[in-house]
């Protein structure tokens, strides 16, 4: 019995050792053959594989240094959607504006009060149609408006559908010395929401160094009138003076803090014999 016990510990043991050098063994061919694999450029079944490099992480959105404010051609802004980049400039957004309304109404000098009387020189001009461009700095991206008027002489067929397309707002203006003019905005609106259903729709009284010089119940039912018209084109309402550059930037400040999604610090005046601002 003795011998029998001592038999079957040995026999144990080998078979112990023939595993292990059989297991030894196997391990070398697989290494062998894993790194022939990869000499010869084919994939192995890996349990682990390498990971992809980090993606670098997207740009926080920019905030205003000064929230609730826009009170200066910088701000911090990320572009819409409509946005229009130019080949030669790629930090360039370019938006398009369009400005509608009567003949003799300050169209023009508005413009030209805003873009400024020396880029009034680089302006371009079509048949029935002024255009004009402003560049505003906004923090490392320069957004440039280019701004199409139309010249009201009754022959806009052609010269609305070029003038409102791909628009991101549409100013309609009116004289406020003049009843007719602001009869007509309904007419502009509805011709230019035909090309542009959704750009920002804003009505514009012009010539208040005018307008102020009107007795005050005239100044009253204008008043009235313009916000009737405002709250039916569900449209922003501006009275405003090129000669004295009254509201003229703000409407543009308002637009962009619209486009934008940004908050800013100008409050409506509903007062008569003041310039209005309602929206």
């Amino acid at each position: 019995m003795p011998q029998f016990g001592t038999k079957l510990n040995n026999s144990t043991t080998i078979r112990r050792r023939f595993h292990h050098r059989v297991s030894l063994l196997r391990r070398c061919i697989l290494r062998v053959l894993h790194r022939i694999l990869l000499c010869s450029g084919r994939k192995t079944n890996n349990t682990y594989s390498m990971l992809p490099p980090a993606l670098p992480s997207p740009p926080l959105p920019p905030t205003a240094e000064s929230p609730g404010e826009i009170a200066r051609e910088e701000m911090d802004v990320a572009p819409p959607a409509m946005f229009q980049t130019h080949d030669l400039d790629s930090d360039l957004v370019s938006l398009k504006i369009s400005l509608l309304g009567d003949c003799q109404i300050g169209k023009t000098s508005f413009l030209v009060k805003y873009v400024g009387d020396e880029k009034e020189k680089h302006g371009s001009q079509m048949e029935g149609l002024n255009q004009m461009d402003k560049t505003l700095v906004v923090k490392g991206v320069r957004i440039s408006y280019c701004i199409w008027e139309v010249q009201g002489d009754g022959k806009t067929e052609d010269r609305i559908p070029m003038a409102c397309t791909d628009s991101v707002a549409i100013l309609i203006m009116f004289d406020l010395t003049s009843r007719c003019t602001l009869n007509s905005v309904l007419g502009w609106y509805k011709e230019a929401r035909k090309w542009n259903q959704t750009a920002i729709p804003v009505l514009i009284g012009t010539k208040f160094d005018d307008f102020i010089q009107l007795p005050i119940d005239i100044q009253w039912t204008v008043a009235n009138e313009a916000r009737k018209y405002a709250k039916a084109l569900n449209a922003a309402l501006f009275f405003s003076s090129a000669t004295y550059n009254i509201n003229v930037n703000k409407i543009f400040k308002f637009i962009t803090a619209k486009l934008f999604d940004l908050p800013w610090k100008v409050e409506r005046n509903l007062n008569v014999g003041e310039p209005i601002i309602d929206f």
